[in-house]
């Protein structure tokens, strides 16, 4: 089976701004992309994406789940690294229009269709390192996929680092720079420890890994970090907290720290999980502390992690009610 992300559908939606206006989206040739080598995004990573999916529900429906929100976030991130600005029906369209394109091509559960908006800048110009580009490019590209972790539903094993992800001004970005600063340090900790990914906890306080978000669950409680810039908002964060509220149990948005964490991992019955739209919701069972490992509970996948998991999907997947109106049929 192929890598995660690593195929792609042969068309894409594109948009260019062109320092005043924004021309119509259009589709156009996946590898239709270029880019003067001078270009801002190049040089100065003025770019930021999203990833949001498209389900296929028994009676042949397509849904996207949560594009709105997914939108919106993708909004903040432009305005934040000052990339030209855009309506978010405009985005909106070209998510819709290039998933209708397609549509016969969204798998079937438990696969789907993970959708990459992106948002570069372009402007040929090596002399604006502390300038915005004027000009920029909007583009969505599909991939069919299956499970992001190649061992499914295993449970993962974390390296707690005590250096940040990104700079604490840039968490809530999603930009591509984020991503590389935690490249190093996750490939140094799966060749010394065989860890999935590094849990990122500077000064002590536990924010996220290089590609997800961190759930802790004790017993009927979900601990996570409170909202802050350092990390991202994810959209499947916020959803299984939701979801975690309907089902009864209590959200604890606030500060954790690595001796509490160790703490209650050590508990019976306690689990931990990543959350994300490519993971879903992984589950993590060992966690690894200055050379020394730490089950989380039994050490192995846990009910209330399966229970949530199967609580989003069966939504995404059109096999539950649709409570919050987070699916948009195209």
């Amino acid at each position: 089976m192929a890598a995660f992300g690593s195929v792609f559908m042969p068309e894409m939606a594109m948009a260019q701004f062109d320092g005043s206006a924004w021309s119509d989206s259009a589709i156009v040739s996946a590898n239709s992309i270029s880019l003067h080598p001078g270009a801002h995004v190049l040089h100065y990573a003025s770019t930021c994406f999203e990833g949001l999916k498209a389900f296929r529900h028994d009676n042949g429906d397509i849904a996207l789940f949560r594009m709105d929100k997914n939108i919106a976030r993708m909004l903040q991130s432009s305005q934040l690294l000052s990339l030209p600005s855009f309506e978010p029906e405009f985005l909106a369209k070209m998510i819709v229009d290039i998933v209708r394109h397609y549509k016969a091509d969204v798998p079937t559960p438990p696969g789907s269709m993970y959708i990459r908006p992106t948002h570069i800048g372009t402007e040929p110009a090596i002399g604006k390192a502390a300038t915005p580009t004027l000009t920029s490019m909007l583009y969505v590209l599909l991939s069919p996929v299956g499970d992001y972790f190649a061992g499914g539903h295993r449970a993962l094993r974390l390296l707690m680092e005590d250096n940040a992800r990104c700079a604490p001004h840039m968490g809530m970005i999603k930009s591509g720079g984020n991503y590389a600063s935690a490249l190093f340090p996750t490939m140094q900790a799966k060749a010394q420890y065989q860890a999935d990914q590094v849990l990122f906890c500077p000064n002590g306080d536990v924010q996220e890994t290089g590609a997800a978000n961190f759930l802790l669950i004790d017993g009927d409680e979900i601990i996570t970090k409170a909202l802050d810039a350092s990390f991202l908002h994810g959209v499947t964060r916020d959803s299984i907290l939701t979801l975690a509220r309907d089902l009864g149990m209590k959200v604890s948005e606030r500060e954790l720290t690595v001796d509490e964490l160790l703490e209650r991992a050590a508990k019976p019955g306690t689990e931990a999980a990543l959350s994300g739209t490519a993971a879903v919701l992984a589950p993590v069972g060992t966690l690894i502390h200055r050379g020394q490992e730490f089950k989380v509970g039994s050490g192995e996948p846990g009910a209330t992690t399966n229970r949530l998991r199967q609580a989003l999907n069966d939504i995404q997947w059109g096999k539950a009610e649709d409570k919050h109106g987070w699916l948009t049929r195209v």
